[in-house]
């Protein structure tokens, strides 16, 4: 870990600055010394890297959608070239191509977030040590020092010796403790992330080895986080679980506000969007109408969610407009009328025949 976090020293004197800017802020509220200011200072860089990156998760999001609604393609694509894997490849990328679709979009967050990572890492590593690093000089490292999280301090780890512990101002028994606790805090977060992905905005109408793929990773990406983070310094756990929850709160309100096609998570959307609709007799949000423009235009290629949502509506004496709006079911009958000239053209119906006309055969034209 040390030698990964080295690669990334050009990245720790911009991370250790961030740090001690926020520092000076929460060291004048709580104390310079205090694990507070601290262990806060690591909370704000992540909050701080997260907002910027919500361009890539936006990215992200796509991209992912993207690649579950290609999937049946490219099973397609790998059954029809399974012999010849160059080819099979060029059609992937032909596909890609046609579509748009960038595979490596959906790990953007993750790889633009690791740089930040290592560089924390390195700087908690040179605290451990009592190194200097980047901005943070002498009087700042030995405050660092002894800053403590509920007994334990900033730069210890799980695997710390007693000496190494006791030579921070702390016991070996309260290091242990918190970092295990932030442990199985930090991957029950990533485990719910991932299961929450994987039960509510999955479009539930393809099954793909796609869905497959990321069903096994909710089990292994937990067990993987529990396996590193006995080797990560306290201020390290303190970044990798804050940045779990923001991820999982992040994808909480994209999951309820624009769900993917198809999934449990769009039913319950539309749920709520009907009986919005229905209350109000209005599709009130711009986000709101964009996602009903969409069901609109999509026609018969509506999934069974979209075409629960408009039969419910017509159901409602309402019709689903192309701009994302709705009107009820008689102002879209004038509207048509209007359309076709102003009169509504009624079809005539035959008169009725009495029973007796009805038997009696049509006479025969007489000859002269």
């Amino acid at each position: 870990m040390d030698t990964i976090a080295s690669l990334f020293s050009f990245i720790t004197t911009p991370v250790s600055w961030i740090i001690v800017q926020f520092h000076k802020l929460y060291g004048a509220i709580f104390g310079a010394d205090s694990g507070w200011a601290w262990g806060l200072s690591i909370v704000s860089l992540v909050i701080l890297i997260r907002i910027c990156l919500i361009p890539l998760f936006v990215k992200q999001i796509k991209a992912t959608r993207g690649m579950q609604a290609l999937q049946p393609k490219m099973k397609a694509i790998q059954e029809r070239y399974k012999n010849d894997k160059q080819r099979q490849s060029e059609e992937m990328m032909k596909l890609y191509k046609e579509t748009g679709t960038n595979p490596l979009s959906s790990c953007l967050p993750i790889l633009a977030q690791s740089p930040f990572f290592f560089a924390l890492y390195h700087v908690l590593a040179s605290i451990a040590n009592g190194q200097t690093i980047g901005v943070i000089n002498q009087s700042l490292l030995e405050s660092a020092r002894q800053a403590h999280i509920f007994g334990a301090p900033l730069a210890a780890k799980f695997t710390d010796s007693a000496e190494k512990v006791a030579s921070l101002n702390a016991s070996i028994t309260d290091v242990r403790i918190v970092t295990a606790v932030m442990i199985v805090l930090m991957s029950l977060s990533q485990f719910y992330t991932q299961r929450q992905l994987m039960q509510k905005n999955v479009d539930l109408s393809v099954k793909t080895p796609f869905m497959q793929q990321q069903k096994m990773l909710m089990y292994i990406f937990p067990v993987i986080f529990a396996v590193m983070g006995i080797n990560f310094p306290v201020g390290v756990l303190v970044y990798w679980l804050t940045t779990n929850v923001w991820t999982m709160g992040q994808q909480m309100y994209v999951i309820n506000q624009n769900p993917t096609p198809g999934s449990k998570a769009q039913d319950q959307y539309l749920t709520r969007l009907l009986k919005q609709v229905t209350a109000h007799g209005v599709v009130k949000g711009r986000s709101k109408k964009k996602i009903v423009a969409a069901i609109v235009a999509k026609g018969p290629d509506r999934n069974d969610n979209e075409r629960k949502f408009i039969t419910a509506l017509t159901k409602q004496g309402m019709a689903a407009q192309a701009d994302g709006t709705v009107i009820k079911s008689s102002e879209a009958t004038a509207d048509a009328d209007a359309a076709s000239g102003g009169v509504a053209t009624k079809r005539q119906q035959p008169k009725r025949q009495t029973k007796s006309k009805r038997q009696t055969p049509p006479s025969k034209p007489s000859k002269k």
